[in-house]
């Protein structure tokens, strides 16, 4: 009897201690009691009952991603193309992630093709390949929708490539080589475009140099003629007063007569007739010369 009593006691023992467990971090174990959920146990130290408690699960917390083969999908414009992603998730309910769904890797999976070629499928060939930030937002709020049901947390979706076919690909380098050869000939336009502008300008400044420096120059020897001539009949003015002076004002008058007569007979005239009165002109011209030259 003894013997039978420490022989239930070890295995008493041996029960406890296999009902021992240590979850590690970013770990969960869903437990099942008689076949039922009873709780989930988080980081840290635990205890089942013999036969009765189960670890039906151990889920990892970690984020994880499923890298998806390319998938022929067709754009809006009837363009089939192949598309590949990769989906970004982590489970937030342990619970829901075993119970929820049978295989949740292959549900993922389904759901991820089905949902790029729905999403793919509303745009057109150009709209696709210059909108893959909005693919990957409708992608990831599609997916972590559908995935609340199963516990699991979409974080990110990742369109890696998109290729076209060859024809669209020859299609597009073509137009892409057109495109680079006309914005190269605008650029060349507008650059002799501009040294046109430029050239007439310079040439239109340079007349316009030109004309005002002939101006000052007319300006100038105007100015000068106009000078000379303000001297000159000053001269004369002074001339004609100081005669006025000596001989008085009739005297003068027969001065500018004796000029007048001078012009007329402008070395032509074999004969002159020189009135008295300018004879004595002439006299007092002279009497005066001598005068001022002494």
């Amino acid at each position: 009897m003894y013997y039978v009593f420490i022989s239930l006691a070890v295995i008493f023992i041996l029960l406890i201690i296999s009902g021992i467990n240590i979850v590690p971090q970013s770990w969960a174990y869903v437990i099942e009691r008689l076949g039922g959920y009873s709780k989930t146990w988080q980081v840290g130290f635990h205890i089942k009952l013999p036969f009765i408690d189960k670890v039906a699960k151990k889920v990892s917390l970690k984020e994880t991603f499923y890298d998806y083969p390319p998938q022929p999908v067709i754009t809006k414009d009837n363009v089939t193309m192949s598309v590949d992603s990769v989906v970004f998730f982590q489970v937030a309910d342990p619970k829901l992630y075993t119970y929820g769904v049978v295989n949740p890797e292959r549900a993922i999976a389904q759901l991820t093709t089905t949902t790029l070629r729905n999403v793919i499928g509303e745009l057109e060939l150009d709209e696709t390949l210059i909108s893959r930030d909005t693919i990957n937002n409708k992608l990831r709020g599609i997916l972590d929708e559908a995935t609340d049901a199963w516990g699991i947390k979409v974080t990110r979706v990742e369109v890696k490539n998109i290729d076209p076919p060859d024809s669209i690909k020859d299609t597009m380098e073509k137009q892409m080589r057109a495109e680079r050869e006309k914005r190269a000939l605008i650029l060349a336009a507008e650059g002799e475009k501009q040294s046109a502008i430029l050239k007439a300008e310079g040439e239109k400044r340079a007349k316009i140099l030109q004309a005002e420096a002939q101006r000052e120059t007319e300006i100038q020897e105007a100015e000068g003629q106009a000078k000379a001539i303000l001297s000159v009949q000053k001269a004369t003015a002074d001339g004609l007063e100081m005669i006025k002076t000596v001989i008085g004002k009739d005297g003068a008058i027969l001065l500018k007569g004796y000029d007048a007569l001078q012009k007329v007979a402008d070395g032509k005239a074999t004969k002159l007739i020189i009135p008295s009165e300018l004879q004595k002109v002439a006299g007092t011209l002279a009497a005066l010369k001598d005068i001022l030259e002494k």
